[in-house]
């Protein structure tokens, strides 16, 4: 360890330090729980080694081969999310069920990132995504109340947890925060216009790349001209989302070009995603497949497909679900700088020291 390298989690005096968030910490998990049992939740517990981490394009599993007492070797993965096991379990008869969990994503390791953290997630069959959103505002604001915070702050951003949040689309925030009408570019009935939008990006001052794809195109837009603003002075309610960007999502029977998706942000961070679950096992495939191919044609490689989960999808009632940042939560709800501060125990760092 480098003399200019802080000392290690452990140290009685860092730990010291940073007891007092991971005492709130613990006071918001158990208070999350108090709420979910009110509402007539049951809490479960999945198994985190899974068939597949996922197949998004961009999300990166850790591989965990699982090693049989014949000593044959089968694929495994420690899961990104519970949401493939949760969904087998709606498919079992649950209705509404919870999970507060470590997951894992490789490659990923910021402010706001974390090679393993916390998610909370929850799941209701027959209700309506509007339910979901008002969870988000009241876990928020439990998370807030726990701390005694009474306002959250995160790089100069601020936002009340108290205030209902504003429900906003994704149209209404490109409009409003790049200038962009996305919708131009995405015909009822027909593919993207990739070039449409990227010339609407070069006129917003934004980099386009000859090989970038709609997908890419958005995501930069959303990531560096949306995003910051969003849930400024009040949590937002991101939703409406482009059909391309929901892969568990079911479309709206009322415009097909979007999803029944939403985000939730505070002070510019994203917390939770949410989908009005999606049971159509050849669609859910073909989306499967078609992320995949994108995962090959960036990063050289695929995730499998959990078959298992596919075979459920059929068997699963009408349902919406959220995930939900747990470590973020906490990170705003105590004034943290990043989520690692509230980590108990976080993950070592290969670089440190170096």
């Amino acid at each position: 360890m480098s003399s200019s390298s802080p000392p290690p989690f452990w140290s009685p005096d860092r730990h010291a330090a940073r007891r007092p968030r991971l005492i709130l910490r613990a006071r918001i998990a158990a208070a999350a729980r108090r709420w979910f049992d009110a509402k007539g939740f049951v809490e479960v517990d999945p198994a985190a080694l899974q068939a597949s981490p996922g197949v998004e394009t961009h999300l990166h599993g850790f591989r965990a081969d699982l090693v049989g007492p014949d000593g044959r070797t089968h694929e495994s993965w420690l899961h990104t999310s519970p949401e493939f096991a949760m969904k087998k379990l709606l498919a079992a008869g649950e209705t509404q069920i919870f999970a507060l969990m470590h997951v894992f994503r490789n490659r990923e390791r910021t402010a706001l990132h974390a090679p393993e953290f916390a998610m909370l997630e929850w799941y209701r069959a027959g209700a309506p995504l509007d339910v979901l959103m008002d969870d988000c505002a009241a876990l928020v604001a439990l998370a807030a109340h726990v701390a005694g915070a009474k306002t959250f702050a995160f790089r100069g951003r601020e936002a009340s947890p108290f205030e209902p949040p504003e429900r906003l689309t994704v149209r209404e925030a490109f409009l409003r925060h790049a200038g962009i009408d996305l919708y131009r570019s995405l015909p009822r009935g027909d593919e993207p216009d990739m070039g449409l939008l990227a010339r609407q990006a070069k006129a917003a001052g934004l980099r386009v790349a000859a090989d970038d794809t709609w997908s890419d195109l958005f995501s930069r837009i959303l990531s560096e001209r949306v995003e910051p603003n969003l849930g400024l002075g009040r949590p937002t309610i991101l939703h409406a989302y482009p059909a391309s960007e929901a892969a568990l999502a079911r479309l709206d029977p009322a415009d097909p070009r979007v999803a029944q998706r939403f985000e939730l942000y505070a002070c510019g961070v994203e917390l939770a995603n949410a989908f009005h679950e999606l049971t159509d096992p050849a669609e859910q495939r073909r989306r499967f497949e078609a992320d995949r191919t994108e995962q090959r044609r960036i990063y050289g490689a695929s995730a499998p497909i959990d078959e298992d989960f596919l075979s459920a999808v059929a068997g699963m009632p009408d349902a919406c679900g959220a995930a939900l940042g747990f470590d973020r939560l906490v990170m705003l709800a105590t004034g943290a700088a990043s989520v690692e501060a509230v980590q108990w125990t976080p993950v070592f760092d290969p670089g440190a020291g170096a």
